[in-house]
């Protein structure tokens, strides 16, 4: 899960007109990369959790330390996360890299793999993934918080190998198929100030849930974003409560 709506307006045409206003800070996605990362010497980590993990009574937990160095705007933004699969045995590592080039302050590109075990496995029904994604924020009236004088509305889109289309082998012999869309994407609304609404589509399956950006003391961000994934009978075996917790700093 730390690998990875749409709304009424009252003003159809504000919403399709692109100005150049920057995302919000708040979490856009839930199982789906975004474009935009971390860059400038950024330090992060977070933990999540599913549960139950599919075709199991299991939970299912991760933990991810990760840094972001680069300029988006002048040339690339390069993240590289390391990740613990099963934080019970703490034994399974796997690394995450993500490019990305920002256009403007409203929109991005990002290239990245996912899933480059740094141990031998046979636990993990996982392929290395590799993706490309696009992701824009929205200006006009009706979309911008005013406050903090940032986008309400985000979503991305993609493709990808790997986890974006080859369902597991617990699908196969429950005869849902052997592949997804490989294509995927993602949207966010920002309901009020510091909360998100999300869907997206992960190429398998559907998941919606929010995120919420808290400040502790003006300085140190703390997001925390909480789900359900797996809505449709595309793939799994069930709804599942999917839920993280993350923080990150400039050195």
């Amino acid at each position: 899960m730390l690998c990875s709506a749409a709304m009424l307006l009252s003003s159809p045409a504000e919403a399709l007109v692109v100005q150049p206003i920057s995302p919000n800070i708040h979490g856009k996605s839930l199982t789906t990369p975004i474009a935009w990362g971390n860059a400038y010497g950024t330090i992060y980590a977070g933990a999540a959790f599913t549960t139950p993990a599919p075709y199991t009574d299991e939970l299912e937990t991760a933990a991810a330390l990760g840094i972001g160095i680069g300029n988006p705007y002048k040339n690339l933004g390069l993240q590289a996360t390391l990740l613990a699969i099963d934080l019970g045995e703490f034994d399974d590592f796997s690394l995450n890299l993500h490019a990305f080039r920002a256009f403007g302050s409203s929109s991005a590109i990002g290239i990245g793999v996912e899933n480059i075990f740094l141990n031998e496995t046979d636990e993990w029904d996982t392929d290395e993934s590799y993706y490309i994604v696009f992701s824009q924020s929205f200006g006009g009236d009706a979309l911008v918080n005013e406050q903090t004088n940032s986008s309400k509305l985000h979503f991305s889109i993609g493709a990808g190998n790997g986890r974006f289309g080859n369902k597991s082998g617990w699908d196969i012999a429950d005869g849902k198929g052997e592949h997804g869309t490989y294509v995927f994407g993602n949207i966010a609304y920002e309901l009020f100030n510091e909360f998100n609404v999300i869907a997206d589509w992960n190429g398998l399956n559907l998941n919606v849930g929010v995120s919420k950006n808290f400040l502790i003391d003006n300085r140190l961000p703390i997001v925390i974003t909480i789900g359900a994934a797996d809505l449709t009978d595309n793939s799994g075996d069930g709804v599942r409560l999917i839920a993280g917790i993350g923080t990150g700093f400039m050195l």
